[in-house]
């Protein structure tokens, strides 16, 4: 059985989904595999003081999220 034929929605070229492909299912592997690159050199490129205040950033957005989640109405 032939695998499904897909148009990609970044390039417009056709590919073959197949199991296991890596990225997304509508994105032909050579789209996927700039996105990754793209995101990688993203996360490993921050500095120590950024990673502190992202980290403290996520700690507050948390703490707020939970505070209107289960806040007690009076």
């Amino acid at each position: 059985m032939p695998f499904p034929i897909r148009k990609c929605v970044a390039c417009g070229e056709e590919f073959e989904l197949k199991p296991d492909k890596p990225g997304f299912a509508n994105r032909c592997p050579e789209c996927s595999m700039e996105e990754d690159s793209e995101e990688t050199g993203g996360k490993a490129s921050m500095s120590a003081e950024e990673r502190q205040a992202q980290r403290e950033a996520d700690a507050e957005r948390r703490k707020a999220i939970r505070d209107l989640l289960y806040r007690k109405d009076r």
